[in-house]
């Protein structure tokens, strides 16, 4: 029988060897049938034996594209309308910011590894509008950055940009507790200082080097509704709908998504390469948690679900619709296939591959839960070399601009 992920309480991780009695989401089978899929959607894992879905690369775009007009026309119908209509950016807002970040770490990030369609010139352009409309890192230099210095043997050294937005961007380094990383990250989130930066290095490291259709593109999007604002006198508008989940929100997501990519490697770790060591790195970041278990008696078997309800409404519903959206869930998957032909249907690939033995790999690891993913990565971050991953030796391995260390 396959190996399956099981939880870790609220703080860890472990290998996929538990039984299935022991899978939380195997747990929620007493759920009704007509929640399952959505269930498989919301967690991040499906059921054993659970047919896959029927996504397309299509299917993700037009989603992406569809869910950042319905967020934006919601925000605008309740700016337009004012007072308890106000109210409707919230939601608006959370739509909008959705569709924002499935385009990003899903269409563009699938681009970028020439894997979305996997025809060159129209995962370019797709690339290309994408990071106009975001205002991220420019496509090439993204595209080429990723795959040498993320993907390969630079993975997790001082030349990965995740590796630098830890050390630049958030200011955290080994020898570090706990307690002080989760201090300096919650600092950031709220910091206008943070905020300003990162909007900055958006900004620089869209323009530097990027292809002129990019730059004429943001030129036209971005020019045409100033224009369209000034004419209108609609400012205010236009900065409360689009510029609120394009900024702040989308760099709280960004910063929040950036704390559970990948582990680092222990300080005095040998052994730095072959999949055993590269597979160390990265985790599935699974959402949600078990079923109150039957054996409770009435009263409080009631009281746990109501429980339970609550947590997955205001604690993993945000975590999943806002942050870990798209395939983040099982990145684990695509850095062991990154160019696979399933990347759409990455639910379902990476239960495929574990329920087949992960042929030629080891066995696959999961947390459960936002918060113990984040204190996860923490821990290991603490744990790492401090030598090795030292700041100042930055400029002596990597040529990499450190304002483009907040690119996720």
């Amino acid at each position: 029988m396959a190996a399956t992920d099981v939880a870790m309480g609220t703080d860890g991780a472990q290998n996929s060897t538990g039984s299935a009695t022991e899978d939380p989401r195997e747990s929620l089978r007493v759920l009704p049938r007509f929640a399952q899929y959505p269930l498989t959607v919301f967690t991040g894992k499906p059921l054993a034996g659970q047919e896959p879905l029927r996504w397309s690369p299509t299917y993700h775009l037009a989603s992406a594209v569809a869910a950042m007009a319905i967020g934006a026309f919601i925000s605008a119908s309740g700016w337009g309308l004012g007072g308890w209509w106000l109210l409707l950016l919230l939601p608006g807002w959370a739509i909008t910011l959705h569709g924002m970040r499935n385009l990003r770490m899903m269409v563009y990030h699938q681009c970028s590894h020439r894997n979305m369609y996997r025809r060159r010139k129209l995962d370019t352009l797709i690339g290309r509008a994408t990071s106009s409309l975001l205002i991220i890192q420019n496509f090439e230099r993204y595209s080429r950055e990723h795959v040498s210095d993320h993907h390969a043997a630079h993975h997790m050294t001082l030349r990965d940009p995740t590796v630098q937005a830890f050390l630049v961007s958030l200011d955290m380094h080994p020898g570090m507790s706990r307690r002080q990383m989760w201090r300096r990250l919650l600092g950031k989130l709220v910091s206008p200082r943070f905020h300003f930066a990162f909007a900055v290095s958006r900004v620089r490291s869209f323009w530097s080097q990027s292809a002129r259709s990019e730059k004429v593109t943001a030129i036209l999007l971005y020019g045409t509704a100033a224009v369209a604002a000034g004419w209108t006198g609609v400012w205010a508008g236009l900065l409360v709908v689009w510029l609120v989940p394009l900024v702040p929100l989308f760099q709280v997501s960004n910063t929040l998504r950036l704390c559970v990519k990948h582990t680092f490697p222990a300080a005095g770790t040998e052994v730095r390469r072959g999949r055993e060591y590269f597979a160390s790195l990265t985790n599935a970041i699974f959402i949600g948690e078990a079923a109150p278990p039957a054996s409770l008696p009435t009263g409080r078997r009631l009281l746990a679900w109501c429980r339970w309800g609550v947590r997955m409404l205001f604690i993993h519903a945000p975590s999943r619709y806002l942050v870990l959206t798209g395939d983040t869930v099982v990145h684990d998957y695509h850095h062991r296939y990154p160019s696979s032909r399933q990347w759409f249907n990455y639910i379902f690939a990476r239960q495929q591959d574990d329920d087949s033995g992960h042929p030629g790999w080891p066995e696959y690891r999961a947390v459960w839960g936002l918060v113990p993913a984040i204190s996860f990565v923490f821990d290991s971050l603490a744990c790492a070399d401090r030598e090795e991953y030292d700041v100042n030796r930055l400029r002596s391995v990597s040529k990499r601009e450190l304002f483009a260390a907040f690119d996720d």
